[in-house]
């Protein structure tokens, strides 16, 4: 039996271009961090697997490369490396310009490559290029009775620029476990007797990432496989959808779980209001949180289009209006329903706020 660690999709140095310079350089502070709490994860593992996107780019800062540094001379286990399409393998890379170690093997061909210990057979490839045709087909360990581990990056998207990997190149492989990275969320599948696994993103950068982030550490022998998830403390972003009702601010303080001030949220407000003042709302939330955006999804209330069918000056222009609207899309209806408020507001009388 050995254990194993499994991580990828680092992406150390990321822009994080949606959060202003000041926070995204403490992010990048973060990530560097992160890494502390991984060596931790590592304690009483035999093998890290690292499958690709360390870096976000082949621009990497010194403070990073000594971070990463850190993280592999606190860990006592082998550590192995399959680039990836992020930080694929070229002149200058890090991955070739620095000293790692003893304990880190970097897979830096294209083709797949076998590393033997006394416990397993360890086969890996890196991306030589950000586009990589599928670097699996065709494989077969060479020792089928031994423990056999395979690090890649790559998914199982047909038609994938990104190492396409199918399902039957994994069950005809002879792999026991196949680690790979690319994709960022965290899931577990089996072709055949090869179990594959994606850890997900070290850590969100974007609400395209939501939720908890971590990797597997990973149980395995020749006849059983355990995979379990470890989280790490990190930002999360999270998306919300709130019914506005009368209250925008009652009905999204009521929807909050208790502790957000470390996390990124992204509101979206829904159902039928009459007007939602969206500066106000972040001003009123914004300090419960790390970084907030509010977007108003609603749609008008009926009562907006209850004078359309009048023979009277607005009645004939909100009856166009809600013509248009009728047949608009979801943008288009917010700007439509946005105009009939303020135009029915200024025939009214009252003063309106652009």
């Amino acid at each position: 039996m050995i254990r194993i660690l499994h991580a990828a999709d680092f992406h150390l140095d990321s822009a994080f271009s949606s959060l202003p310079p000041e926070k995204a350089a403490s992010r990048r502070r973060e990530q560097r961090a992160a890494l502390e709490q991984l060596a931790a994860l590592c304690e009483g593992c035999d093998l890290v697997l690292l499958s690709g996107d360390l870096f976000d780019s082949a621009r990497v800062y010194r403070d990073t490369l000594d971070a990463l540094k850190r993280f592999f001379a606190a860990v006592s286990a082998e550590i192995f490396i399959a680039p990836g399409n992020h930080d694929y393998l070229t002149q200058g890379s890090p991955y070739l310009t620095e000293d790692w170690g003893e304990r880190v093997h970097i897979f830096t061909s294209n083709t797949v490559e076998r590393v033997r210990l006394d416990a397993c057979d360890v086969y890996g490839a890196g991306f030589t290029a950000q586009e990589m045709p599928p670097m699996l087909d065709g494989f077969r360990v060479n020792d089928p009775d031994r423990l056999n581990l395979m690090v890649l990056h790559g998914d199982l998207q047909p038609n994938s620029v990104y190492n396409y990997i199918s399902a039957e190149a994994v069950a005809a492989s002879g792999l026991d476990y196949l680690a790979l990275g690319h994709v960022h969320k965290g899931e577990v599948r089996q072709f055949g007797k090869t179990v594959c696994a994606w850890p997900g993103c070290l850590m969100g950068r974007g609400f395209d990432e939501c939720g908890e982030k971590g990797v597997y550490k990973v149980t395995l022998d020749k006849s059983a496989c355990k995979t379990e998830f470890l989280p790490l403390r990190t930002r999360k972003y999270e998306i919300l959808s709130v019914d506005a009702g009368d209250d925008p601010l009652a009905a999204i303080r009521a929807a909050l779980p208790a502790q957000t001030g470390d996390d990124c949220y992204r509101i979206l407000l829904t159902g039928e209001s009459d007007a939602v003042d969206l500066p106000a709302l972040e001003r009123a939330l914004a300090p419960r949180f790390y970084s907030l955006s509010v977007r108003d999804c609603t749609v008008p209330k009926q009562a907006l289009w209850a004078a359309a069918g009048d023979d009277t000056l607005r009645g004939h222009f909100l009856r166009d209006l809600k013509e248009q609207y009728d047949t608009a899309d979801e943008g288009q209806r917010r700007r439509i329903a946005a105009a009939a408020k303020l135009v029915t507001a200024l025939m009214d009388g009252r003063e309106v706020s652009l």
